[in-house]
């Protein structure tokens, strides 16, 4: 049971990071309150299937099952002990004054806390390419979330787009899972790849299972390609044209298409609680500003690719340093963290590795023709985008009111790194003198009955 004499301490996400947080402050006596919006803790990475799915964790997770048995292991056990409050199912729709505003089967519930770990993770980096609003368009995400927790493949036959680890990693699942994947086509050149190899070798086990999962595919990858448009008819999605490293133009028949850049940090909630934000030219988004536990001011505790994009095992470290820095603010005694810390610093030179290998395509957004389709939510042309910047300048926020992107249901998730490279470019600046959409609430889309409370 919880006993009221102990502060309360809020964690929001339970994957990796929320896990690890989570163990930490019950060691340490104190009785956390986790909220996640599934229905079953893991978070994407190690996302849990229903009851009863046959698909064992080999099979789901492949060499990373034993670390993900083990977490589920771990918070199930917090749980069946009454050491923690799991509040699933459950969204974090606002935040203001030390009070959350969770959205839940019941409503809109406001939980207050005293100090508070953000664990939110992270979202596909998307960039638009011309008929991407198609039907049968997915992220990378939604194709593995659908064969994690379904056991099925987005379509009969598959194209995937884009760059970084994990466009390697769906690929590779889907076709072991049996399902056709006609073409992977990344748009980083072998040559960039190369570049950033030898920072890789900062984790040379994963680096190695990352070139299996590339030789897997075969003569499916294709590296340096350039995308040109998406083809559709009224039914959806009917090919990918495109060109190869040399230049040849391709033009793949597909019915589904999955694409993404590697990862965007989920910040809204940190942006909603006051949270400070610096532009890394690095990963080229607008990320948190944390010491080295993850500490962000005012009682709050970033942790996870919503502050690193470091992977999981990068995320359960820095759940554990964030529940620490939080106990030792708290006054408790708090366990050593040098080790913790050196892990943490090398898996941040193999991130960069990563980002070096596998950039943002910022070419690509700033020559997309006038036509194209910046956000699908509000169905904003790139062409008003830049009619945006000539009226009224180059500043994130006038160019979102002047045009309404990133007004939609994703509250830009998808299209604010696009649009910014595109008023950069027309404003001949870099995207960091644009700055980024400012984070408002609801950040996730709910009904106006879910506030509408009796009392």
């Amino acid at each position: 049971m919880s006993d009221t004499s102990l502060p309360r301490v809020v964690i929001v996400g339970a994957g990796p990071a929320g896990i690890r947080a989570a163990a930490a402050l019950v060691e340490a006596g104190l009785y956390p309150m986790v909220i996640d919006e599934g229905n079953r803790v893991g978070g994407q990475i190690y996302r849990r299937p229903p009851d009863g799915f046959v698909r064992t964790p080999e099979q789901l997770y492949g060499s990373e099952a034993a670390k993900a048995r083990a977490l589920h292991a771990l918070f199930d056990r917090l749980v069946a002990d009454g050491r923690l409050t799991h509040c699933a199912a459950s969204s974090v729709i606002a935040v203001h004054e030390g009070r959350l505003h969770v959205l839940g089967d019941g409503g809109v519930q406001i939980v207050s806390y005293d100090r508070l770990i953000l664990a939110t993770g992270a979202s596909d980096r998307v960039a638009p390419v011309p008929g991407w609003q198609s039907a049968g368009v997915y992220s990378l995400g939604a194709a593995q979330i659908a064969l994690k927790a379904q056991g099925v493949a987005l379509g009969r036959r598959i194209v995937l787009m884009g760059s970084g680890p994990l466009l390697t990693l769906v690929g590779a699942q889907l076709v072991k899972a049996g399902a056709e994947v006609a073409a992977v086509l990344d748009t980083s050149p072998w040559r960039q790849q190369i570049r950033g190899f030898w920072k890789l070798a900062a984790r040379p086990l994963v680096t190695l299972r990352g070139l299996a999962l590339r030789v897997r595919l075969g003569g499916r990858y294709h590296a340096g390609v350039s995308l040109e448009r998406i083809e559709a008819d009224g039914q959806g999605v009917t090919a990918m044209c495109w060109r190869d490293a040399g230049g040849r133009q391709r033009l793949t028949p597909c019915d589904t298409i999955g694409m993404g850049w590697h990862l965007r940090a989920e910040t809204h909630l940190a942006d909603l609680a006051g949270c400070a934000f610096t532009y890394d030219e690095q990963w080229q988004q607008w990320l948190p500003q944390t010491d080295e536990m993850g500490r962000a001011g005012n009682g709050v505790y970033l942790a996870g690719d919503g502050v690193r994009l470091l992977g999981a095992d990068g995320a359960e470290i820095a759940g554990r340093l964030a529940a620490v820095a939080c106990l030792a603010d708290l006054g408790h005694r708090a366990p050593a963290t040098s080790a913790d810390l050196r892990k943490l610093k090398r898996l941040e030179r193999f991130a960069h590795g990563l980002a070096s290998a596998f950039p943002w395509p910022a070419k690509m957004m700033r020559a997309l023709p006038d036509d194209a389709i910046i956000c699908r939510c509000e169905n904003v042309t790139a062409g008003a985008v830049r009619q945006s910047v000539d009226f009224g300048g180059g500043e994130a926020n006038r160019v979102k009111s002047l045009s309404r992107v990133g007004m939609g249901r994703c509250q830009g998730r998808y299209c604010q790194l696009a649009a910014v490279e595109l008023a950069a470019a027309q404003a001949g600046c870099i995207p960091s003198d644009v700055g980024r959409f400012r984070g408002q609430a609801p950040v996730r889309p709910a009904p106006i009955g879910a506030f509408i409370r009796e009392d």
